[in-house]
């Protein structure tokens, strides 16, 4: 074991003085390191002797306190700085500052360079390292004789957290809770400071915001604090990875004891054996997952026909076979400018937006009675709400101001998205919820051919739509607009008007002159005076009933056959 006293018995490194930190006279030397980048400070060890020549402070005297107090906090055996480059003196606040943290501050003469000390220094500190490797070799057994016997993560914890003193906090990649271990002489309690509710996020984010994006590829803890009600409580982090693939983050609740060199050690053979449980514990999701993604393909697509096997499996994955259920689909459509034009990159980054759509659907169930069940497929989000039978049928109207809920609440998550919302029909069985999941398609699909740029709607929305679009040729249908409104759809071609987009809104508002003239942005004159060209080129005044079914059933077919103005009209119909 070598310590700072030991240095000056080296011959080798004769002229070396200690001009503060007496107090950490005795600290142990594991390894020596220079430093000569402010940043740095991540990647130090405790027991580390750190060498510099002081090129990166001289000019800065906070700086100055800083490293002197983040060695203290990593628990380093020293700081050497080289004299004579660029200090003739080790300035006085250095001085006072490592006097007052125990920090030995020591000068090393000029004639001396940096490697040639670290190589002496190393040599005599080498011996050390068999007894803490032989220490950290009985801990990772042990860890990984837990791992087989199935003790999993809350074993690990609770082993790490007796081993290294302080209570402990396993988060995921996304930083939500998996387990935490609290430790009896901690004077700052977990659930008093922090969100310590599986699956949700546990830090706030200024917390997160100042983790470094690099971290998975650090191979040592890094120091952070944590701020609440005045206080600071310092966190050691070290993630949960392998080959820079993160599988979560420990966490050390510092506050019990400072932590020592046998520790940080342990931290790092903890995080090799947790991403193992992750890795294992992701595939048996996944396995999960598989197993519940063909239950829900098969149930929608009407496949399970055995009410038997409908009521084992709905209770099996999360849904009430008594209930009754609705399907609504959201469809997504990214607008943001292609960043990558690389395939896997697009669809991992669909999938994470897909993911974090299912989640703001689960956190804003309340918006309706019933049970939310929700899941994604690619682009598209399915929402599955299920009610008891005694409660009475969610309306057309309750079911889309829910969609218009959802709509509003996933504008604002993702601004350059378009979403498409389509609603189907409340069936009183669970195995007519494949009706449901393609009336909700269908719904979509209509919106998608109407061009229409996000929005909610439900299947009896397009009744109409559906008569015409099931039972009748397209021959047919565009027959029919020709001899109802061909005269003015001509008219419109010839003339670049827009009269049929007059009747479409004249409808639309109940045939409400003044409220039409509004949603158009009409003077009420200008109004008047298309309503009565219209008239001219139907021959119509507009006020028997069976002819305001033909004009309505006709401006149904224009948007159901998708013609635009402008196009070449013919006997035979739009060419």
């Amino acid at each position: 074991m070598l310590t700072i006293r030991d240095l000056f018995e080296i011959k080798a490194i004769d002229g070396l003085k200690i001009v503060a930190g007496e107090k950490g006279i005795n600290n142990e030397i594991s390894i020596v390191n220079i430093i000569e980048n402010p940043e740095a400070f991540d990647w130090l060890s405790p027991n580390e002797l750190l060498l510099s020549t002081g090129y990166i402070f001289k000019d800065n005297e906070q700086l100055q306190n800083r490293i002197i107090k983040e060695l203290s906090e990593i628990n380093c055996a020293g700081l050497v700085i080289k004299m004579k480059r660029y200090f003739d003196k080790i300035p006085q606040n250095m001085i006072d500052e490592a006097n007052k943290l125990g920090l030995p501050l020591l000068e090393l003469p000029f004639e001396y360079t940096l490697s040639r000390v670290i190589s002496i220094i190393n040599e005599k500190a080498s011996g050390r390292y068999d007894l803490l490797n032989r220490k950290a070799l009985d801990m990772h057994n042990l860890f990984f004789r837990i791992t087989l016997e199935g003790g999993g993560i809350e074993r690990i914890s609770s082993l790490l957290s007796a081993t290294i003193g302080n209570p402990i906090v396993l988060v995921d990649r996304d930083w939500k809770l998996l387990h935490f271990t609290e430790h009896q002489d901690n004077k700052v309690p977990l659930a008093y400071c922090i969100d310590i509710v599986k699956n949700r996020s546990v830090f706030n984010k200024s917390f997160l915001n100042s983790i470094p994006n690099d971290i998975s590829e650090m191979k040592k803890s890094i120091k952070r604090i944590y701020h609440i009600e005045g206080m600071e409580i310092k966190c050691r982090i070290l993630p949960v990875a392998v080959a820079n693939q993160i599988y979560g983050y420990i966490v050390v609740w510092q506050t019990v004891r400072e932590l020592t060199e046998f520790d940080y050690i342990i931290l790092e053979k903890a995080s090799t054996i947790m991403a193992l449980e992750r890795i294992k514990a992701k595939e048996i999701e996944e396995v999960k997952l598989k197993i519940r993604q063909d239950f829900f393909d098969d149930l929608l697509t009407g496949k399970i026909t055995s009410s038997e096997s409908i009521q084992t499996l709905s209770e099996l994955h999360g849904l009430n076979y008594q209930y009754k259920y609705l399907c609504m689909v959201v469809n997504i459509e990214s607008q943001e400018p292609s960043v990558s034009q690389d395939f896997i990159a697009r669809k991992v980054h669909l999938e994470n937006k897909a993911r974090k759509c299912v989640e703001l659907v689960y956190e804003h169930s309340k918006f309706i009675t019933g049970e939310i069940t929700c899941f994604h497929r690619n682009n598209r989000i399915i929402i599955l709400i299920g009610q008891n039978e005694s409660r009475p049928s969610i309306s057309v109207q309750e079911a889309k101001k829910y969609g218009n809920d959802i709509f509003e609440i996933l504008n604002k998550y993702a601004q350059q998205t378009t979403f498409l919302i389509g609603i189907g029909s409340q069936y009183d069985t669970l195995h007519l919820l494949h009706k449901s999941f393609s009336e909700a398609n269908e719904s979509i699909r209509l919106m998608q051919k109407f061009d229409e740029k996000g929005g909610v709607s439900h299947f009896e929305d397009h009744s109409v739509y559906h008569l015409l679009d099931s039972n009748i040729k397209g021959i047919e249908l565009e027959a029919f607009f020709i001899k109802s409104l061909g005269a003015i759809y001509e008219h419109d071609r010839l003339h670049e008007t827009s009269y049929i987009v007059t009747l479409e809104n004249f409808f639309h508002n109940n045939l409400n002159i003044s409220e039409t003239a509004k949603a158009m942005f009409l003077h009420r004159n200008t109004l008047i005076y298309r309503i009565e060209k219209i008239k001219e080129i139907l021959n119509s005044d507009l006020k028997n009933s069976d002819e305001l079914l033909q004009i309505q059933l006709a401006l149904k077919i224009f948007r159901l056959l998708n013609k635009n103005q402008g196009t070449p009209l013919t006997q035979e119909g739009f060419v």
